[in-house]
């Protein structure tokens, strides 16, 4: 089941971001290093109503969505799909190492396609490390198409995809 997060979940979702931050050290990529997202983020997503989890009896994934403009997507070397309409966006999609490769982080994303679809919502922006490949293939596998580049307000480069939703 997938819901909206609770503040008493921040500590099982902290979990799967120290996994995830492991997970990129283990594999070289600069990603999520420097303590980001850390407790205080992820409250500040729960209280705008963004966190999601995965929940079955524990929490075994997790995800920031909004159907919002993402200041970090104002400017990119390259182009967006989609100009001038509102999307959504997902950020910080995690899933337990112990669960990978079952096709959790599919079902968080199909989630967040039918909520675009309620809200006719028309494509879903994304961005990840320039070395996540694993994320990147993820991507492409699920309609993501690789728009270009950006920086985010860290000074991070990052590169951007959007898929458009036919809905």
């Amino acid at each position: 089941m997938i819901r909206n997060s609770i503040s008493t979940d921040i500590k099982d979702i902290m979990i799967l971001i120290h996994q995830a931050q492991n997970y990129f050290k283990e594999n070289n990529i600069d990603q999520w290093q420097d303590g980001y997202p850390n407790e205080m983020q992820i409250q500040d997503d729960i209280n705008k109503k963004c966190s999601y989890v995965l929940d079955d009896n524990n929490i075994i994934g997790t995800m920031y969505f909004a159907i919002e403009d993402d200041e970090n997507y104002a400017v990119i070397d390259g182009a967006w799909l989609t100009k001038n309409q509102p999307y959504a966006v997902i950020h910080r999609i995690v899933v337990d190492n112990n669960y990978k490769g079952h096709g959790l982080a599919k079902q968080l994303l199909d989630f967040a396609i039918e909520e675009c679809n309620k809200e006719n919502i028309h494509s879903i922006r994304i961005d990840t490390h320039h070395d996540n490949l694993s994320m990147q293939r993820f991507l492409t596998k699920n309609g993501f198409l690789l728009c270009g580049n950006i920086t985010l307000q860290s000074g991070d480069p990052r590169i951007a995809f959007e898929k458009i939703l036919n809905n």
